[in-house]
């Protein structure tokens, strides 16, 4: 029979472990909120710069008449050889298998590019441990995203690699407050290397976030771009039903919002409408200058939402922690009880006998 004062302490040390968790998933439920605004306040720029891209294509010539190869290097299609993944994990963990999916996820990707270089940016501390005790570092050392800037000035840093997939970027501490900056650096980065030809196509791999229960893992192809506005999406997989249900339920007690957001209409119609727009300078010419500026969205996109994600998975660990804690609370408390009482009987057994025996 278990010690009732043990019984007592171990739930104590349960009651003290829910406390915890309950307070967890509410601050996970307010940096949801604020992660879900900076998401909804980046996308009616990113929506605009998007149409207006739309309304250039039909304007200016992107692709050269007599060979038909794109003007612009981000358009150009090569062979895959050279590949560049962005593997966007979180910084902390207690979040599920938020991080733990995505890393499979990329390194589902890594086989089907089997026989292929792969470079990888790690962004967040979870994905960048797990790499650097599966890849070697490349032989240029390793850089954080403000020193990106600084090699954008730098000549080609291709050299003798450390292996077929190399770790040659981590980007630990940036996801605390995602700023367009940050973005913009990796993004301009990628690009400069994607126009030397270092590498042939850059994908992305994220939790892509509408709402706690409309989200998916999707590794996401950003260079070379094929459509402008279309996602390249090559790999998806959403949430399971059951995870589902348990973020649902999460949210709801939390006070979590459930709405799905949906794209500006008049923002839209921009790139559609039947109106002949007069530019300051050639829509060639505005059509190259603002391309670059596409793929930072993408990036920044990426960034933004797997941070949203990430605090809708730990919101619904840390539910699920309070919810196990609640019902081994009610599991001990029936043992102690149990105990209690086959103690109480032991001693009027023991007394009656005594007496009997008098």
């Amino acid at each position: 029979m278990p010690n009732i004062l043990d019984i007592r302490r171990r739930i104590r040390s349960v009651i003290n472990t829910r406390q915890i968790t309950k307070a967890m998933k509410v601050v996970s439920a307010a940096k949801l909120r604020r992660a879900q605004e900076r998401a909804l306040a980046a996308r009616p720029y990113a929506q605009m710069l998007t149409n207006v891209l739309k309304s250039l294509v039909a304007r200016a010539e992107i692709y050269d008449p007599e060979t038909g190869e794109p003007k612009h290097p981000l358009l150009a299609q090569r062979e895959e050889k050279n590949i560049l993944l962005i593997i966007v994990t979180g910084d902390k963990g207690l979040a599920g298998a938020f991080n733990t999916n995505i890393v499979k996820a990329a390194a589902r990707f890594l086989e089907s590019k089997a026989g292929k270089n792969v470079d990888i940016e790690a962004v967040g501390r979870k994905g960048r441990d797990f790499l650097r005790r599966r890849y070697p570092a490349a032989k240029v050392q390793t850089r954080s995203l403000a020193q990106l800037e600084e090699s954008m000035e730098t000549e080609s840093e291709a050299g003798e690699r450390a292996g077929a997939i190399q770790l040659t970027g981590e980007h630990v501490g940036v996801l605390g407050k995602v700023g367009f900056a940050q973005a913009l650096a990796l993004a301009e980065s990628v690009i400069a290397r994607y126009t030397r030809e270092e590498i042939d196509a850059v994908y992305v791999v994220f939790n892509e976030f509408k709402s706690v229960i409309a989200q998916r893992l999707i590794v996401e192809q950003i260079l070379p771009i094929e459509q402008i506005g279309q996602q390249a999406v090559r790999m998806a997989e959403e949430l399971p039903e059951e995870e589902k249900k348990r973020a649902k339920e999460a949210a709801i007690s939390a006070g979590a919002g459930l709405t799905r957001v949906k794209e500006d209409d008049q923002a839209s119609q921009f790139g559609t409408a039947q109106v002949d727009y007069i530019y300051e300078q050639p829509p060639a010419e505005l059509f190259r200058a603002l391309l670059p500026k596409y793929v930072a969205i993408q990036v920044f996109r990426a960034l933004l939402e797997s941070v949203a994600a990430e605090h809708a998975a730990r919101m619904t660990a840390m539910d699920s922690a309070t919810n196990n804690a609640t019902d081994m609370i009610d599991s001990l408390t029936l043992a102690m009880n149990r105990a209690r009482q086959a103690k109480i009987t032991k001693e009027i057994i023991e007394i009656v006998s005594g007496a009997a025996a008098m």
